[in-house]
């Protein structure tokens, strides 16, 4: 299973695709919020999303797994 990680620290701004949906490879899946700027965090590939394991709110460390795809 592949998983989408947290690329730095920050809070989750907003989740932007969910469990079952397909995304393409560079499509933002989750905008973390970091130093007052947004960040968006893309899929490495294409596929589709297993399980989203953050919510809107939720603060990250770098490596954090965000997301996992089937």
């Amino acid at each position: 299973m592949k998983e989408l990680t947290a690329s730095m620290a920050g809070t989750v701004l907003n989740v932007l695709a969910g469990s079952g949906e397909e995304v393409a490879a560079g499509q933002a899946v989750i905008m973390l919020e970091s130093m007052k700027m947004e960040i968006p965090v893309e899929a490495s590939q294409a596929g589709k999303i297993a399980d989203v394991k953050v919510n809107i709110g939720d603060f990250v460390n770098e490596g954090d797994v965000l997301v996992t795809f089937e």
